[in-house]
């Protein structure tokens, strides 16, 4: 049986076109698409083999704890 892991997704559009995306809580994991639903693919394959990845290090899953909360400045 497979397990099902969440995690928070950050996509930001870029000036030159497509989208960056990043997950807080897998370190130095990134990824880029041109579209959003590109993306969001490659976004899922980065996540698989980043998991894969600690497993057959033996290295234990995160797990994600962040909070995201806007933050109003006044200038």
């Amino acid at each position: 049986m497979m397990e099902t892991h969440h995690f928070t997704v950050i996509l930001e559009r870029e000036q030159e076109g497509g989208y960056h995306a990043f997950w807080p809580a897998l370190k130095g994991c990134h990824t880029q698409g041109d579209t959003l639903d590109e993306a969001l693919a490659n976004v899922r394959e980065a996540i698989e083999a980043y998991l894969e990845s600690l497993r057959a290090h033996g290295e234990s899953l995160p797990v994600e704890d962040i909070f995201i909360k806007p933050v109003e400045v006044a200038l």
